[in-house]
This record gives C-alpha cells, sequence and structure tokens, in this order.
C-alpha cells in the first residue's frame, strides 16, 4: 500500500487514521505474529510516558519463541560503538515490571504534534531516549518529512542524544522514516526511509536483544486506508 501525504489534512484527520492505524497493528502482533509468552496493548502508560503500542512478556523463557535472529534487511544501520557511549546507556538501566507483565518494546507513531515545537520534538525525544536506556527496544514510524526543528529527521534527533554524531546520508527524495532499535547494550538502529508513493516499510520489532518479529506495518495501514470515509480519503488524495 504506497504510503498517503498526510500533511494535505489537518491534524485532527490524521489523528483519527493513526488511531485506527494503531488498534489494527496491535490486532495483527496479537494473531499470532507476537509468540507465546508477548501481547500487545494500545496507548498504555508505562513508567510516565505514553506510547502508542506496549508489548509484554508474560512469561520470562517461554518455550519455542518463534522470532527472527538473523540481523533485519534495512537500508541503513547504526550501532552505539564507543566504550563512553555504552557505558552512559547502562548508568541508569532498570527493569520496568508490571503486574500484568514486562514491557520488552514500544511503537510510536509520530504526529504533526511531536514536531510542532522544539518543546514538542525535546518531549517526544526524551521519551524515546528513556525507553531505550532502560533496555526497552523501540520501533518509531515517522509518516511526516523533516522540518526545520529536524531537519534530517525524528531519527538523527533521536541518534543525536543517544550518540552524538551524524547516522548515515538519507537517500535522495525519500523523507520519511521508519526505525527499530535494538536496545541492547551495543544499541544498534535498523532504518528505512521512504517517501509519499511508497510502500509502507514492514519494520523488525525487538522483543529480545537480536531477535525480533516483523512488524506488518503496511497490512495493518491497508486495512485502516480502506476504513476510511470516502470523503476524507478524497481530502489526502486530492
Amino acid at each position: 500500500m504506497p504510503m498517503h501525504d498526510w500533511t494535505r489534512v489537518d491534524s485532527g484527520t490524521y489523528h483519527d487514521f493513526h488511531e485506527d492505524w494503531i488498534i489494527e497493528l496491535r490486532r495483527r502482533l496479537n494473531a499470532g505474529i507476537l509468540p507465546k509468552g508477548y501481547y500487545a496493548r494500545a496507548d498504555q502508560r508505562v513508567n510516565g510516558p505514553e506510547p502508542d503500542i506496549v508489548a509484554y512478556q508474560l512469561d520470562p523463557s517461554p518455550v519455542g519463541v518463534a522470532v527472527a535472529d538473523a540481523p533485519p534487511k534495512a537500508r541503513l544501520q547504526g550501532k552505539v560503538a564507543s566504550e563512553a557511549a555504552r557505558y552512559a546507556r547502562r548508568a541508569n538501566r532498570l527493569s520496568i515490571r508490571k503486574d500484568r507483565g514486562r514491557v520488552v518494546a514500544i511503537v510510536e507513531f509520530v504526529s504533526p504534534g511531536n514536531k510542532d515545537s522544539k518543546k514538542a520534538i525535546r518531549e517526544f525525544t526524551t521519551k524515546i531516549v528513556k525507553f531505550l536506556n532502560h533496555g526497552i527496544h523501540v520501533l518509531v514510524v515517522d509518516p511526516f518529512p523533516p522540518t526545520h526543528r529536524d531537519p534530517d529527521g525524528i531519527h538523527q534527533v533521536v541518534w543525536d542524544e543517544l550518540v552524538g554524531e551524524p547516522f548515515g546520508a538519507r537517500p535522495a527524495g525519500k523523507p520519511l522514516t521508519a526505525a527499530a532499535y535494538d536496545a541492547d547494550e551495543s544499541l544498534t538502529a535498523y532504518v528505512e526511509p521512504f517517501a509519499v508513493g511508497d510502500a509502507v516499510p514492514d519494520m523488525p520489532l525487538f522483543l529480545e536483544p537480536g531477535r525480533y518479529v516483523t512488524a506488518p506495518l503496511d497490512a495493518s495501514y491497508r486495512v485502516s486506508w480502506d476504513l476510511l470515509p470516502e470523503t476524507t480519503r478524497e481530502q489526502v488524495d486530492s
């Protein structure tokens, strides 16, 4: 399914679509993509920040975890390489536990409001970095082009906070971003730049260091798009 240009509609219209996309992705993750012992919930408060989707692990040692352990194929990859950066990430790490299970991963869909001020960018970045520093894996999907507040995209703002150096050259004409973070001690990011008109990239969702399932971003996007009112689809396609 090609990604649409969501800058053509107001924030409320996108929010309505975004909420349904979250729920559809949650349904698909819980319908057999997540292995036994894991499940996803939407809009859960986790130690302060509120991510869009949270993946929980009920059993600390589930049997037969059906996850991939080969490195994901992504156009851009980067790893926290310096010893200083690795020790900085270990400094405040803790295990977050809930009665309903241990939080292992979160999914965030960027909204226009996450970019409409320096404060909003800072709050979003702080939230992502906090999860990663606590050993929680993160998947960020940004269907909006860079602004003057994130000229190299939201992923680079996160990477600056974590590493403080350029991540890699973005391919020309690919202003949108999906970024999957493996929150191992040597943090690794897998990034897929894409554009309006490109298929929505399916991305790894890490559940353990080096082990992940594939989040069906394209299929869930397609279902949510098809369920939009015709007038909304006409607005976005105009």
